[in-house]
Formats: C-alpha cells, sequence, structure tokens
C-alpha cells in the first residue's frame, strides 16, 4: 500500500483503526479495538548520517535490522527499547514510548525524537522536527506522538538521535537489601561518575558503568564491589532491557494465575514501599516493577503517596484502566488533542483511557 492509498484509507475511516506492526505490544495499554492496518510494508531506512548522530526510519521497520546497522558503525539507541519476544518495529517503538535500563541516565525515546512524520485523520500528511535539535520550534508535535499509543494518528517515519557505543563498559554487584540499595543509587547518581543504568532486586545492587576508559577504571575503583564478568554482564542487562530474565518470567507466570504485574513511576528519593509481592527497581529508584495481587486501587495509592504513578503492565483484567487516571486539565487536554488530530476518533480506540 502507497501512500496515497494510506492517506485515503484513514480520510475515510469511520469504524475502528488499530495501527499494528510485529505486535510485540499488544499486551500493553487497553484492549485492542478496531480492524488491524500493518505498517510493516513501510520498511527500511530513509537517511542516515553516522558523523552527524542521527537517523530516519519507516515505521514498520524492525529494531532489531535498525540497530544492527548502527551497530556497525559503533553506534546505539542510547535508550535501549525493549524488544519484547526479540520483536518490535521503531513505529511501535516510539508509539509505545518504552526505555530501556539507560533511560535515567541517557533519556528516554522521547528525550532522543527528533522528528517524525504521520498521517492525521483527515488524510493528511505531516511532518514534524528534523534532524537536529535546533529545527524544532513551537509546539513539538513529534515528542507528543511517543507513548501516544498511536491515537492521534498513523506514524509513518521517525528521525532519532544515535549515539557512539561507549570505549568501556563494566559492570559492579554489591549485596544490599532495598533501601539501602535506594540511598546508595541516589548517593551515587549525584557524583560525576559514569553509572548507564542500575538495577535492584532480591538483595543485590548491579550498576553499569559506561564511558571513557580512564573514567570506568577509576570509578571502579573508587565504588569497589564485584566486577561480573562482561558476557554474564551482557546477559543479564539485555534479558532486563527485553524483560526476558528471571523476574519477568516469573512475573508472567505469576500474571497468569492473576497476579499484576505493576510498573510504578517515582521520584528516586522515594523510600522502600513496603508492597506485597516481589520488587524490581531501576533507574537509580526512579522506576519500580512489582508483581503483586494486591488490589488496583491500592498499588495506584500507595504510589500516589509518594509523588508517583502506578501503570497496570500485564493482567488478565485490565478492566482498572492501564494508566492512571488523568487530572482533569490534563484529560481536557487529551481530548482535545485527539479531536484535533483523529476527529472521527477511529485510531487505536481505548489503548491509553476508555474515553479516548
Amino acid at each position: 500500500m502507497n501512500f496515497a492509498e494510506l492517506r485515503q484509507q484513514l480520510r475515510e475511516a469511520r469504524a475502528p483503526l488499530r495501527f499494528t506492526g510485529l505486535g510485540s505490544k499488544d499486551f500493553y495499554g487497553g484492549a485492542l479495538q478496531g480492524e488491524p492496518l500493518s505498517t510493516l510494508a513501510l520498511n527500511g531506512v530513509t537517511a542516515y548520517e553516522p558523523s552527524e548522530l542521527f537517523i530516519s526510519v519507516l515505521a514498520g521497520t524492525p529494531v532489531f535490522d535498525v540497530e544492527a546497522l548502527l551497530a556497525q558503525h559503533r553506534q546505539r539507541f542510547a535508550f535501549e527499547p525493549p524488544r519484547f519476544g526479540g520483536e518490535g518495529t521503531v513505529g511501535g517503538m516510539v508509539a509505545a514510548g518504552l526505555s530501556g535500563p539507560a533511560r535515567a541516565a541517557l533519556g528516554s525515546v522521547r528525550d532522543h525524537l527528533l522528528g517524525a512524520v504521520m498521517i492525521n485523520g483527515a488524510g493528511e500528511l505531516l511532518s514534524f522536527g528534523g534532524t537536529v535539535m535546533k529545527n524544532v520550534a513551537g509546539f513539538d508535535v513529534s515528542r507528543v506522538l511517543a507513548g501516544s499509543m498511536g491515537q492521534l494518528g498513523l506514524i509513518t517515519e521517525v528521525t532519532l538521535k544515535v549515539m557512539p557505543l561507549p570505549a568501556a563498559v563494566v559492570t559492579l554487584r554489591f549485596e544490599f537489601e532495598q533501601t539501602p540499595a535506594l540511598t546508595a543509587m541516589n548517593r551515587w547518581g549525584g557524583e560525576p561518575l559514569p553509572i548507564e543504568a542500575s538495577a535492584w532486586w532480591d538483595g543485590a545492587l548491579l550498576l553499569r558503568l559506561g564511558g571513557a576508559q580512564a573514567a570506568v577504571e577509576a570509578a571502579t575503583q573508587k565504588l569497589g564491589g564485584d566486577v561480573i564478568p562482561p558476557e554474564m554482564a551482557g546477559a543479564f542487562w539485555l534479558g532486563l532491557r527485553d524483560q526476558s530474565d528471571e523476574f519477568f518470567v516469573g512475573a508472567e507466570r505469576a500474571v497468569a494465575g492473576g497476579a499484576r504485574l505493576w510498573r510504578l513511576s517515582l521520584p528516586s528519593t522515594a523510600p522502600e514501599l513496603k508492597l506485597h509481592g516481589e520488587q524490581l527497581i531501576d533507574w537509580g529508584g526512579a522506576q519500580r516493577w512489582v508483581v503483586t495481587p494486591m488490589e488496583p486501587a491500592a498499588v495506584r495509592e500507595a504510589a500516589a503517596k509518594v509523588g508517583g504513578h502506578a501503570t497496570l503492565f500485564r493482567a488478565l483484567d485490565k478492566s482498572p484502566g492501564a494508566f492512571a487516571p488523568l487530572s482533569a486539565p490534563l484529560a481536557a487536554i487529551h481530548r482535545r488533542l485527539k479531536a484535533s488530530f483523529d476527529p472521527n476518533g477511529v485510531f487505536n480506540p481505548g489503548r491509553l483511557y476508555a474515553d479516548l
């Protein structure tokens, strides 16, 4: 299907449409609704300038293919997008807005999104942003698309900032219970240390250092801890990124038995939350995964009390809503944006909120 046909189809759509790529994130957000419209025909890299640190990619291109190209030039997506089941497209990566272990240090999908091309509900092909940050002026619509779950329109192409691979990488392991681990992550986070990622689970805190060889060596000597062999460390961070490690495998089994997997976004300085169930903490304490049979209202109340919010990430029943309820002013903004880009209200209905 070419762009003219896509534009006509979206302009004439009156029944719900569900934009889809490889389906790796079908579990995320609200229940799937509408006739599927695949982006897989939109495949390929349209521009790549390694020296300028940007790449432009069509939305249906597999993330793995793009990262393989970047690796040939010792570059990467620094936000480490998760590839559930080893799959995922670039359009879905942006629409979901999910980031991996390095997000706290190196930024999110939104932070690395330089520009985007999309088709709105009027069938218009719209282009926002450019190839450098200074091209963005006024209201940066491309950033709004990150995490929008396809509710504003069909993303057809994106331009993303890329970053060099670090010259040196070391992973350190420390024995800490949760509260001392949170204290340590916050203390080290305020120091000039090359910490790219951190994760705590089951009494162990892991730090990934990345950067210049001298900086990584100096930080390793200062921090102490046990150095994890590179192969073992790489497997751990990859499993955490793609949610294929032991914690998430166990969480999926628990969800199949009726528990729920929550993603809590909190201030990094928030204290230990005494919640029933297992917890895994990353992003220096700012992201906390909890697998628990607790009632949704209790989990959301606990997150709100410390200044955060809770997303129902995986569950058999998402009737409580996948995302935390919006305040009245924010809900009004969401409705106005939806009406502006999708006046017929047919794009990915319900993936963010039931009334959108």
